[in-house]
């Protein structure tokens, strides 16, 4: 017994030694760091979870010296990655809020550490909301039935099962959405066996048949109202298509789609007939920061699948009263996709009402497997467009959020390897210039690499969401369900 405490403490030992190895600089050069193209000059918030640095060096090879002010803080690789240390790295971030952390790359050589020449960090003032909730799911269609909805702790590396699918009996569940990052406001569906939307108001569950007769489909593609009195949503003929000899290997297309309200009070759904014509197709629709307008995607109807790359959805907006439910006499278009040869999708309003952001694709309506797709921003003040260079690379840029205070979103890409999405995080500012974007970081080097799951639409919220997951699996596998009514 004596003998294995003795080593059960030299273990302790030992890691103790390991993960409080210093890293002392015993020569510095001019050389760039490796580090400098993903890393240099990176916006990060003041309460983010330390940084995956991943190098290509064994464990050990390669090291770090992160400072700010007095404080200083010492890094060694690990599974492919230099990860600080929390305490270290909040101390730091402390120090450097508003200003920047300067950061020494170093390699292990036999005459000690020497550093690349430094670069710096910015860390702005700032928060990011507290949390970002996603759905994991594998990136091929083969394995649908593996999926659940997550919570992640962006201030350190703690991630909770919402709701997974292993609990529901292998079905579908996508569209968790929340009402102005509030956790205690949510809406998901699930499809197929259980099927039904599940709305979140505090510790009230409900659980809604969407389907009405006068409409092609239940409920889509959710955004609240920011009074929280009503969801916006789309209702979609939706199919797939599986390219065998084409860069984006899977198109989803509809065959019509609609945009209607939906009342969460009075549990009844109401449309315009500007935003629910069987000639166009309406979808992705959101809403203004003060609820008075309505933006959308809308395209003429096409030939499908003849004629998907003709499909070209513009930019569109109508004014919505909350108060009488009623709609606009006319739509104005904000972004001419024919006339620019694009396609419009996901349109977000940055919660300052300043700003719109939308993925642009060449052509359709879900541009997640598009390579030439790309983020876009809007100044909703003089209508003036830009596209996001800072964000934007060779692969998948798609679905994005803000955050509660209109400084930082999360989007989607596929530049890490092409094929499973993860989410980066950018800070915008005032005036609309975005920063440079960091992934998600994970407390692992080798996180990605072993990641068999993409994250999808990632939404930030203020804090955990509240609800009980009992209370949630209670409700999602119950039999009783509300029926929606129209007033269409």
């Amino acid at each position: 017994m004596k003998s294995l405490l003795y080593s059960v403490l030299g273990v302790a030992l030992w890691l103790f030694a390991s993960c409080s190895q210093e890293v002392k600089i015993s020569l510095r050069t001019d050389e760039p760091s490796p580090l400098v193209k993903e890393y240099a000059n990176v916006v990060v918030p003041p309460n983010i979870a330390p940084l995956n640095f991943f190098v290509d060096a064994a464990d050990g090879k390669e090291g770090m010296v992160l400072s700010s002010g007095d404080s200083q803080l010492s890094v060694v690789c690990k599974d492919g990655a230099l990860i600080p240390a929390l305490e270290g790295w909040k101390e730091l971030l402390a120090n450097a809020k508003g200003k920047t952390m300067k950061v020494e790359h170093c390699v292990q050589t036999d005459d000690g550490w020497k550093a690349y020449q430094a670069f710096d960090i910015l860390v702005a003032e700032d928060e990011i909301d507290a949390c970002l909730a996603y759905r994991l799911i594998p990136p091929g269609y083969e394995k649908w039935n593996e999926m659940g909805i997550y919570q992640r702790n962006l201030e350190n590396f703690e991630e909770k099962v919402i709701l997974s699918n292993t609990q529901t009996d292998r079905n579908c569940m996508n569209c968790h959405s929340f009402c102005m990052q509030n956790p205690d406001r949510m809406q998901l569906h699930l499809r197929a066996k259980h099927a039904g939307t599940l709305i979140v108001n505090g510790d009230d569950i409900a659980k809604l048949e969407t389907k009405t007769e006068q409409t092609i489909s239940a409920l889509v593609y959710p955004y609240w109202h920011p009074s929280g009195k009503y969801i916006v949503y789309s209702v979609n003929d939706t199919k797939q298509l599986f390219h065998t000899h084409h860069p984006n290997r899977i198109e989803v297309m509809d065959l019509a789609s609609d945009v209607v309200v939906y009342d969460v009070e009075k549990n009844e759904i109401v449309t315009a007939p500007q935003i629910f014509d069987k000639e166009v197709f309406e979808t992705f629709p959101s809403f203004s920061a003060d609820g008075k307008t309505l933006y959308y995607c809308a395209a003429r109807r096409q030939h499908i699948p003849d004629d998907i790359e003709k499909l070209k959805y513009h930019l569109c907006a109508i004014s919505f009263d909350a108060e009488t439910r009623s709609f606009g006499e006319k739509v104005d278009t904000l972004y001419q996709a024919e006339q620019m040869d694009k396609s419009v999708s996901f349109p977000r309003v940055s919660p300052d009402g300043k700003y719109l952001m939308f993925t642009l694709a060449d052509y359709a309506t879900f541009p997640i497997w598009h390579q030439e797709a790309d983020l876009w921003m809007m100044d909703l003040k003089d209508g003036k467009t830009v596209c996001l260079d800072a964000l934007n690379s060779q692969s998948v840029e798609s679905y994005h959020s803000w955050s509660s205070n209109s400084r930082w979103v999360v989007f989607s890409s596929r530049r890490m390897d092409g094929l499973y999405t993860r989410p980066y995080i950018a800070y915008v500012y005032a005036d609309g210039r975005v920063g440079k974007p960091f992934v998600l970081p994970q407390a692992k080097g080798d996180f990605y690499d072993k990641c068999m799951n993409s994250y999808n639409i990632p939404e930030l919220i203020k804090d955990e969401v509240s609800v009980g997951q009992n209370e949630l699996l209670r409700k999602a596998l119950g039999e009783e369900k509300k029926q929606v009514s129209s007033a269409i």
